[in-house]
């Protein structure tokens, strides 16, 4: 049965790929989107090392004059996507990619671990190690941007100033924040709902909200200064600044393998030991004993427990002690005999919902950051249990975009909700098949 997953995995990624990267799924996502890119590589890395490769270049190709990589890169006219580039106006910031048209956001910035990823998967170092010698500066210049361009209070911890910036789009998180907006109306077109089940997407009036916050940044040109002073939607996301955090810490042990480059190693030494403190002091919550989103514009935490609350032991961020509480909340809230891990939000919750989205079904991505967190700290066992949880969701599914937590939803193998035959999911499966404990 493993085999023959990991071959439709292998299937799935080959039939996604376009020329010189990969869309997450067809229709419903027909772009290069960023941290899917990342992710897709790693896949990849194990059976097509120059995919790999080139999925990461011509992400990096995109990048800003200003170190910014965007969200989505539209590399092709599209009908089944809204909002598309003509809504995005990327041209409107003077920095941005004479080359590519894409959105004015951008998205978990993972391409700094997915590069040491590839480098351990390789099977060629040192032409691994020259691929990634050519590309590594312009990672480096992205967490640049971050931290000289999103961290208006320097403290160490950059802002999103979209739910999409986040990754997780839709989450319960931010409902209170919506509370505070009143968007227009907003008329248009929804594409996704073409593709997917309506009751597994984010709602019309939810759109507003989104499409309201790019109004806004584009009437100033996706001025970053501007975003921080009037964006009603600004936050400090632990998720986002985990894979930072990770993404650095890849970067400094790159560079020490290629020698040199003693400067942004020290830049880059600078900038984790002030995020790192700041993270543990201002977005742990120690009454929940995990980490939360701190509401930026409203300066106050965001008290929920979700997926990206467990994020940060990916990063290695916690102490060993904070590590043993956020395995036991985990398991106490989202590990019960009738759930998949991990949930991407609270099932004690009533704004839980396992079928939509981000507001509570498994993510294959977050649960991979999980399994390789929880076993860098000794967690084997709930490591093990994580990963095969993840690949029996595949098993009974195929290959979706996430997953019903519920266990017993998933007894006719109807379980798998949004985009199918999802590339990170497969890409994900692949690299947790390949690394058997």
């Amino acid at each position: 049965m493993k085999d023959t997953l990991y071959k439709k995995a292998v299937e799935v990624l080959e039939n996604n790929w376009k020329e010189g990267f990969s869309i997450p799924c067809a229709k419903l996502y027909p772009f290069q989107w960023f941290w899917d890119s990342g992710l897709i590589a790693i896949g990849f890395a194990h059976f097509d090392m120059k995919k790999a490769e080139q999925e990461i270049e011509t992400l990096l190709d995109a990048q800003w004059g200003n170190g910014f990589i965007p969200h989505i890169i539209f590399h092709t006219e599209s009908d089944t996507y809204f909002p598309g580039p003509d809504f995005h106006r990327s041209d409107l910031h003077p920095q941005s990619s004479k080359k590519y048209r894409s959105t004015g956001m951008t998205q978990p910035p993972v391409t700094g671990f997915v590069l040491e990823e590839i480098y351990k998967i390789s099977k060629d170092k040192p032409a691994t190690l020259k691929f990634i010698e050519g590309v590594i500066d312009k990672v480096y210049f992205n967490h640049e941007y971050f931290y000289d361009n999103r961290d208006p209070q320097n403290e160490g911890l950059v802002y999103i100033y979209h739910n999409w910036e986040s990754g997780t789009d839709n989450s319960p998180i931010w409902d209170d924040i919506w509370k505070t907006m009143n968007p227009p109306e907003y008329t248009f077109e929804r594409r996704d709902t073409t593709h997917v089940d309506a009751a597994e997407r984010p709602s019309k009036r939810e759109y507003d909200h989104y499409l309201y916050i790019i109004d806004i940044a584009k009437e100033h040109n996706y001025s970053d200064e501007k975003i921080a002073e009037l964006s009603p939607f600004l936050v400090q996301d632990p998720l986002f600044n985990a894979m930072l955090i990770k993404s650095s810490k890849s970067l400094i042990k790159l560079y020490e393998r290629i020698g040199g480059n003693e400067e942004k190693i020290a830049q880059l030494t600078q900038w984790q030991q002030k995020a790192i403190a700041t993270f543990n002091e201002k977005l742990y919550d120690d009454s929940l004993g995990a980490y939360v989103h701190y509401d930026l514009r409203n300066e106050k935490p965001i008290k929920f427990l979700s997926s990206s609350s467990f994020a940060p032991i990916y990063a290695g961020i916690p102490s060993k002690e904070r590590a043993d509480k956020m395995v036991e909340v985990m398991l106490q809230k989202f590990g019960g005999d009738h759930q998949y891990l991990c949930a991407s939000f609270d099932p004690d919750s009533e704004r839980f919902n396992p079928k939509k989205y981000w507001r509570g079904p498994v993510w294959v991505n977050l649960n991979w950051m999980l399994h390789n967190g929880l076993k860098a700290y000794g967690y084997s066992d709930v490591a093990l249990r994580v990963k095969q949880d993840t690949i029996a969701l595949m098993e009974n599914n195929g290959f979706y975009e996430y997953f019903d937590s519920r266990k017993d939803m998933h007894k006719d193998g109807n379980a798998g909700y949004g985009g199918h035959n999802f590339s990170w999911s497969a890409a994900l499966l692949i690299d947790l098949l390949e690394k058997e404990e």
